[in-house]
């Protein structure tokens, strides 16, 4: 993989319904910022903006998730606490060894899992997340697979919230997500 860029601006639009988003990524010397606002006409229609800091090596480092809709505006926040993760600032210990946040109506996040997976020398890589649920902005544990299939595409595997649900990403050479099979691609700006 290679090293990012200064700053990028993705979209990605989603492919099962009418949807977009804007992300923007800036490396920093201290590690990477990254903002995103999805719209989507998902359950009635919302906003979410997200927030993220992260490590230079892309852990992050904390996720601020903030959705508005008919029924006004609710947010979570996370932050990494050692080996587990506080949300409003209060200790999760059901996501203690969570690995990495998962927002469901962003392709961004597979980067995280992506990265590790390809950075290393197995093929498959498990892990368990700490699982947004943007419709409901409801927050769990969930477990979730990767497996290589060639150097700019895996296999994802849901063993978790969404058990048996599977699909194909491509990526480009950074491992961000190209095209995430049935739901998202990216769009290049006009």
């Amino acid at each position: 993989m290679h090293a990012a860029p200064a700053t990028q601006i993705l979209f990605w639009r989603r492919i099962d319904l009418a949807g977009m988003e804007r992300l923007v990524l800036e490396p920093g010397a201290d590690g990477i910022s990254v903002s995103g606002t999805v719209i989507c006409v998902e359950d009635g229609g919302f906003r979410i903006d997200h927030i993220w800091r992260l490590t230079p090596d892309w852990h992050t480092l904390s996720l601020l998730v903030e959705k508005s809709d008919a029924d006004g505006m609710t947010r979570i926040a996370l932050e990494r606490a050692g080996t587990g993760w506080s949300v409003d600032g209060v200790h999760r210990p059901d996501l203690d060894g969570a690995e990495e946040p998962d927002l469901s109506v962003t392709p961004f996040c597979n980067t995280l899992p992506i990265r590790k997976l390809l950075s290393g020398a197995k093929n498959s890589l498990t892990l368990d997340v700490a699982y947004i649920d943007a419709a409901t902005m409801a927050l769990r544990r969930s477990r979730q697979r990767y497996d290589r299939l060639t150097p700019t595409r895996v296999h994802y595997t849901d063993l978790g919230v969404a058990n048996g649900f599977e699909a194909d990403l491509d990526l480009d050479d950074q491992g961000l997500v190209l095209s995430y099979e049935g739901l998202f691609e990216r769009v290049e700006p006009i």
